[in-house]
């Protein structure tokens, strides 16, 4: 049976109030900067909101229960997802920084995995901007000159961001999500950042940020990077639900849907899958999840409803029951 996630929050300097105002986390901390919506991660972990298993950690509940996860997904030691999915608000420039892939992170980093991820942007500023890769071709010295004498900016790749679209970043991209930015971040299930530079910043209690210079020149790629294109999208439409398909990678694939039955008397399907979990963050509006089971009489009965909000997120086991949707709202739909 799906049940809803309470995840865990961050308070990064950088974060502001926005995951706090416009999406109603009752999260105690200031500033807010990332809520971490679907998390077995043991930095932060996200907890079953409903149902049986509330309360519950939702590692803890995989561990019990590990035909949630599905025979397609790689299962993690103890019991873990392979992917991690979060809320961002940068109210401040994120630091510049740089994932390794899942080899180096298994032979440097205790045999965690490594970060590729995706981001949806729900919401930017006017001229906020993403920095993704050089903007020519570097050497592992002129950018450790760079970044040791705080010039690395000139060299690095500045992209305006605009509400819905999608960026990748793959292992090694250096990376940054510019101030006013609102992100949905769908990654592999890892918290290895190599920051490179952080504009002098300090932290709460008045010292520099640490930097991790060497691990993140060892991973980076230092070729100029190709200005990214937004991928071409189809909308297939189905009564009640357009759905999209954003990105697809080894590690998981990223669907929008876009409900709306409030005309209509028939309600939107969701697909659950017998391979694999799936996660349903709601990016906008508000909608009612079923969940119908089979009856005695082979007509379809309700086992479950839920009225789901803007920034609510869902966990779908594997092999769940028929889901069906009504209401006016977005969703990022993730499975792997």
């Amino acid at each position: 049976m799906p049940f809803l996630l309470r995840p865990s929050g961050k308070d990064y300097l950088w974060g502001g109030r926005r995951l706090k105002d416009d999406f109603a986390k009752e999260i105690d901390l200031v500033p807010l900067a990332e809520t971490w919506e679907c998390s077995t991660h043991p930095d932060g972990p996200s907890y079953a909101a409903s149902g049986v298993h509330k309360g519950r950690k939702l590692i803890d509940i995989l561990y019990d229960h590990p035909e949630y996860i599905g025979s397609h997904p790689r299962v993690q030691p103890g019991g873990g997802i392979p992917v991690l999915v979060k809320l961002i608000d940068a109210s401040q420039d994120l630091s510049v920084q740089v994932h390794p892939d899942d080899e180096y992170a298994y032979l440097h980093e205790n045999g965690s995995l490594g970060k590729t991820e995706m981001w949806y942007v729900i919401d930017a500023e006017k001229d906020s901007h993403i920095i993704y890769g050089f903007s020519r071709d570097m050497t592992k010295d002129l950018l450790r000159q760079s970044l040791e004498d705080g010039s690395v900016e000139r060299y690095l790749q500045s992209v305006r961001t605009r509400k819905d679209d999608v960026f990748a970043i793959e292992p090694g991209t250096v990376h940054a999500i510019g101030a006013g930015t609102l992100i949905a971040e769908v990654q592999e299930s890892s918290n290895i950042t190599y920051r490179l530079f952080d504009y002098h910043r300090r932290d709460k209690k008045g010292n520099l940020r640490r930097l991790q210079i060497d691990s993140g020149l060892e991973v980076a790629s230092l070729k100029s990077s190709i200005q990214p294109r937004q991928p071409i999208r189809v909308l297939n439409y189905r009564p009640g639900v357009a759905s999209e398909l954003l990105f697809r990678c080894k590690h998981f694939q990223v669907e929008r849907l876009l409900i709306n039955t409030e005309r209509i008397r028939r309600m939107a399907d969701y697909r659950t899958d017998e391979a694999s979990f799936k996660v349903l963050l709601c990016i906008g509006g508000c909608a009612t999840v079923f969940a119908l089971g089979d009856s005695m009489k082979g007509s379809l009965q309700q086992d479950g409803c839920w009225t789901v909000f803007r920034g609510d997120c869902m966990f779908v086991p594997a092999n769940s029951v028929p889901l069906k949707l009504h209401g006016k709202a977005r969703f990022l739909s993730v499975v792997c």
